[in-house]
């Protein structure tokens, strides 16, 4: 009897990845066009100069800079930079002709005073927010005004205030308040769009770990197996991964904000309980007496 042939196998058919890489090309793109667009919007933002004021020849111009916002301290670090026009200033308008003296706001710690015929510095000076409540982040928001008034000797002289924003994590708004020969903006402090959309993300991870957490712990318990290690060591690991990835919030928010109400404290809760939940069913399943026992 001859030997019989085995019978081909049938050729596994090859799956096309296209269908699949395409749309994920096609959303990378998205989404890497979506973020160029919001990172050059924010960008401009901030590179915008807000100009308020007198536009005569004979001024002081003031060019006024954010450098810093200090949500907890409630204040504004702002960088300023004097320079007199025309016949207020020498030359080279690196110094006044008299002694000039900057009055600000109320919200302004101090005034800013210049000798006359000395060098023009730069100087820092605080400016103290109101409203909002850092508790809020990342949606907390605050208000303040910015002005100056020059006095070149014993009269008042024309002031132009130019103003922008230099800190990435907030967004600024300046309205011009301006009357007569003051510069004023009232200003209006925001988190920036990059921050918020971190902050988003990192809420949505908290709950997504969560969750992923809770289907484990559903998936240990019904099935009974036990203590299993490797499921126990990744729900830990999370645990205390999580409150190392909180940690990472930019602006360091203090405990009890938006987020943590919103997501890290119950997401931390939910962890911790499935946590316990397994260990206990898997140490009562391991005690169990053996059903399947050989009868004599």
């Amino acid at each position: 009897m001859p030997p019989t042939r085995d019978a081909p196998r049938p050729r596994r058919s090859r799956t096309s990845l296209l269908p699949v890489l395409i749309p994920i090309a096609v959303l990378i793109v998205a989404a890497v066009g979506v973020g160029s667009w919001l990172q050059y919007a924010e960008r401009q933002a901030g590179d915008t100069v807000h100009t308020v004021g007198s536009t005569a020849a004979d001024r002081v111009d003031v060019v006024a800079t954010v450098q810093r916002v200090d949500a907890s301290a409630r204040e504004l670090v702002l960088r300023v930079r004097v320079v007199p026009r025309g016949g207020l200033g020498e030359e080279d308008a690196s110094a006044p002709v008299a002694a000039l003296v900057l009055q600000t706001s109320a919200a302004t710690l101090g005034d800013l005073a210049f000798k006359a015929h000395e060098r023009l510095t730069t100087r820092d000076v605080q400016v103290a927010l109101t409203g909002g409540s850092i508790g809020d982040y990342p949606f907390d928001t605050y208000e303040t005004d910015v002005e100056f008034r020059a006095v070149l000797g014993d009269r008042q002289v024309p002031v132009r205030l130019l103003f922008s924003n230099n800190d990435p994590l907030f967004s600024v708004t300046a309205d011009p308040l301006s009357s007569r020969q003051e510069a004023v903006f009232g200003l209006s402090v925001a988190r920036s769009g990059s921050l918020l959309v971190f902050a988003g993300f990192m809420m949505v991870v908290m709950w997504a770990l969560a969750a992923s957490v809770i289907i484990g712990t559903w998936y240990l318990m019904t099935r009974g197996e036990g203590l299993v290690w490797p499921a126990l060591s990744w729900m830990a690991a999370t645990l205390f991964a999580l409150s190392a990835f909180r940690n990472t919030a930019p602006g360091s928010p203090p405990i009890g904000c938006v987020v943590d109400w919103f997501a890290f404290l119950w997401a931390e809760t939910v962890i911790a309980l499935c946590l316990i939940a397994v260990v206990v069913t898997g140490v009562r399943s391991a005690l169990r007496p053996d059903d399947t026992g050989h009868t004599p």
